[in-house]
């Protein structure tokens, strides 16, 4: 990543036309191509950009200041004339592993492989992740009378994931060593029209107390 602190004046032509008087401003030009304008208020959001695929030339005004073009597969272009650089500075950020966001499907799952008893009593893990021909099962689990049973866990449970639950049933019920397999649809929140679905199709739905399963919350102890 290269920053620039410079005072600068920015024009955006493109599907419309914008405008940036002279000022100091933070120049941000990313490994992915995208370069950004930011200001020292307006929070997190740039007050112009232009995303990859795009292109950088550098070059001089007619009275001899720096100018950048950035141009996209459209096009667009930013034009930023530099009177002043104050700052200029790059960085190597490596691949970044993404945002780890508290209590997804990733987390659920963990969770509920550790206490499977919670969707159901006598509710025993056999495999997290759970390998079939059109992708994973999340938990493969057995009840207290020793049938199988499939699980599949979202943060919100929509139409969508009673659908990949279906399709993971009709796949496991084919393998005369797992047959009859049911499943359960498991989910912080479930929308009614996605628990009409799953109970239609003989699915169970069970809703999911991330907080309680964490330790965090006893719901024992509410008032209401």
């Amino acid at each position: 990543m290269r920053l620039v602190v410079a005072t600068c004046q920015v024009d955006y032509a493109g599907r419309l036309t914008a405008h940036l008087p002279m000022a100091t401003r933070v120049l941000m030009l990313k490994a992915d191509g995208s370069v950004l304008v930011h200001s020292d208020g307006g929070s997190y959001k740039p007050l112009n950009w232009m995303s990859p695929p795009c292109t950088l030339s550098e070059g001089k005004s007619d009275d001899g200041r720096v100018e950048w073009t950035v141009t996209s597969k459209t096009d667009d272009t930013l034009r930023i004339l530099i009177d002043e650089i104050h700052h200029e500075s790059s960085h190597e950020l490596g691949i970044d592993p993404g945002l780890q966001k508290d209590g997804v499907e990733k987390h659920l799952q963990e969770l509920l492989a550790d206490h499977p008893a919670t969707l159901g009593e006598g509710l025993t893990l056999v495999r997290r992740e759970y390998p079939t021909a059109i992708g994973p099962v999340d938990l493969m689990c057995r009840d207290a009378d020793g049938r199988s049973v499939a699980v599949e866990i979202k943060r919100r449970g929509e139409i969508d994931g009673v659908e990949q639950l279906t399709r993971y049933l009709e796949l496991l019920n084919r393998d005369p060593l797992l047959a009859p397999v049911r499943g359960i649809f498991a989910a912080q929140a479930i929308k009614p029209q996605a628990r009409v679905l799953a109970e239609d199709r003989g699915i169970t739905c069970a809703i999911v107390d991330y907080d309680a399963l964490r330790g965090l919350d006893d719901p024992t102890e509410r008032l209401f």
